[in-house]
């Protein structure tokens, strides 16, 4: 059976810029564009099929995402990953991941909780481990995306965001030297199913577990 990852952008790029930014942001996230990497704005625009001003207030969204840097004089690049990044995202990480997914256990509406069901059962269905890891790790990216939106705070689903692309760079990057991607990705589906069961205690206690697990894997190929 062949199954897709859900889309990571619940609703369509409303503009140029926007469709410039998502197109962007995935390739830093999934480092198609390496950490240190130039940004090239014409090539990107041909590439994108969009013209250079799109591209380039997609850059400035991306700069504040801390995505790309900008120098005088020097242009754009991608932006470098240092390790001390982890230990600072994942303190982020581990208060507000489990805090989204109590507040989607505890306040989404029905219809939320059956995506949420709906989404763990497509994971069940992977053979996870046949799947290429970039693209588990678009499914990664899916489920944390589904369970922001359905904790229902647009603040905190922003901030949760930004944490979460940046600790997915970080996850590629170390991708080829992790042993257990196919267990981390398949963790999703307890989450996702005590979400969509409303047991909010669990939700918190296995989200928590599971960015703190994504750090000691991390350290562990150090």
């Amino acid at each position: 059976m062949t199954v897709a990852p859900l889309d990571l952008d619940s609703s369509a790029a409303a503009s140029l810029a926007d469709r410039a930014y998502v197109a962007i942001r995935d390739r830093l996230i999934m480092l198609d564009i390496r950490p240190g990497d130039p940004i090239d704005d014409d090539a990107l625009a041909t590439d994108l099929g969009v013209g250079r001003t799109p591209v380039r207030e997609a850059l400035k969204r991306l700069e504040g995402d801390r995505l790309v840097i900008s120098y005088p004089r020097r242009g754009t690049f991608a932006t470098g990953m240092d390790i001390s990044d982890l230990a600072h995202i994942s303190e982020i990480r581990a208060q507000l991941e489990p805090l989204a997914a109590r507040r989607a256990a505890e306040r989404a509406v029905r219809a939320a909780h059956a995506e949420l069901e709906e989404l763990a059962s497509r994971i069940q269905q992977l053979d996870i481990a046949r799947i290429d890891r970039t693209e588990l790790m678009r499914w990664d990216l899916a489920v944390h995306r589904a369970i922001y939106r359905a904790a229902g705070n647009p603040h905190l689903e922003d901030v949760l965001i930004r944490y979460d692309n940046l600790a997915t760079r970080i996850f590629c990057l170390f991708l080829d030297r992790l042993p257990m991607v196919d267990e981390h990705v398949g963790e999703h589906v307890e989450l996702l199913r005590a979400i969509a069961t409303g047991d909010a205690d669990r939700a918190d206690d296995l989200a928590r577990e599971h960015v703190l697990g994504f750090e000691r894997a991390i350290r562990a190929v150090i």
